[in-house]
């Protein structure tokens, strides 16, 4: 038994992709009880036999196709605080499992659905991947250099705008529902999810602080004070010293001219600042770099590999990652002082009883 915030809240997911996984397993993480219904003999579509998007929930088997296994699914939704889906929409309606046939059987329910351009709108059925879906927001064009956007991963769109903003959206309207005793549906589309994402971006445009051409920004690369910089070794280091102090410390500990701190913010000379910069940092390797400037207020720190930033001191002091079923895993998060989330073990390869589940959920 949990003993998460999310404690005696149980929570139907239905299988998906991205964002569907992910908010389900944040809810997971922090006590809720989900339990997953995917189709016979679903096979995992990058061949993992762990996925860390999976963890700590199991899954029963149900085609959908058949009556008698939608009736099931509708007795475990009788009994369920919230539902997750992120089918296209009007797809859960021609199952018989949309929002007001389910509301007829549970009116409490939160009906949570997640994705990509949302539930109405002229692109609500049309496909698409996250890549599509920040394009639309303005999010893509911002980010990479001059020439040509760069794909962010899939971090903003499916996970960020997507995922989080479906579980955030499921516990207000759990919060809710427990005042008045009534469900409702979560609309949560990538895109809104993203355009929330960037209200700093949208602020800054609107004021002359952000101009539409890339690696022309504080924060897009054009700032010699907030980039990237490659080492002898070939790695690389990230510099952020937007504040004037910590910028002039910078200068001090990488040995350049320290009258370069008058005209930090003069765009101008950026561009030479950079090439300078370039220069200096290829004299040390990126682990002489880190020596030299990590925990500094020169608002440094080394690029990680992956696999590096699994045995980072700071990471490792922090117990950011822990090891089960031999995969290692980021933790759940936040931090939760008193009832802290927990990553719980649950079989990914066979499926659990559904009578057990009906019975413990209809005796709570």
């Amino acid at each position: 038994m949990s003993n998460g915030p999310l404690n005696g809240v149980k929570i139907i997911e239905f299988a998906g992709l991205g964002p569907t996984p992910f908010a389900a397993m944040t809810l997971a993480d922090m006590g809720a009880e989900v339990v997953r219904i995917q189709r016979p003999n679903l096979q995992h579509l990058m061949g993992l036999k762990y996925d860390i998007l999976d963890r700590g929930r199991g899954f029963v088997e149900l085609d959908l196709k058949k009556t008698d296994d939608v009736e099931t699914a509708k007795s475990l939704i009788a009994n369920a605080d919230a539902l997750i889906e992120g089918m296209r929409p009007g797809v859960m309606e021609r199952l018989t499992l949309g929002p007001t046939e389910i509301a007829a059987i549970n009116p409490k329910l939160v009906y949570g659905r997640m994705t990509g351009w949302g539930q109405t709108g002229p692109l609500a059925n049309a496909a698409g991947h996250d890549i599509n879906y920040i394009a639309l927001s303005g999010a893509l064009h911002a980010i990479g250099p001059a020439e040509t956007p760069v794909i962010p991963l899939n971090l903003i769109g499916d996970f960020g705008g997507g995922g989080m903003y479906l579980a955030y959206g499921i516990v207000c309207a759990l919060l809710e529902a427990s005042k008045s005793g009534k469900g409702q549906v979560v609309d949560a589309a990538i895109t809104d999810g993203t355009a929330h994402l960037m209200s700093m971006m949208y602020a800054m445009n609107q004021g002359n602080a952000w101009n539409d051409s890339r690696e022309t920004n504080i924060l897009d690369g054009a700032a010699p004070f907030y980039n990237v910089y490659a080492a002898a070794c070939g790695g690389h280091v990230a510099i952020g010293a937007i504040e004037a102090k910590f910028y002039a410390e910078l200068l001090d500990r990488i040995g350049a001219d320290p009258t370069l701190a008058k005209t930090q913010m003069d765009r101008g000379t950026w561009p030479a600042v950079i090439k300078t910069f370039t220069g200096i940092f290829k004299t040390k390797t990126r682990d002489e770099w880190t020596a030299l400037l990590h925990g500094t207020d020169t608002c440094y720190a080394p690029v990680l590999t992956i696999r590096e930033a699994f045995e980072d001191d700071h990471n490792t002091a922090r117990n950011l990652f822990e090891t089960h079923s031999n995969v290692i895993q980021p933790r759940p998060t936040p931090h939760l002082s008193r009832t802290p989330g927990k990553i719980r073990a649950a079989s990914q390869s066979q499926p659990i009883s559904i009578e057990t589940i009906l019975k413990n959920w209809q005796s709570k």
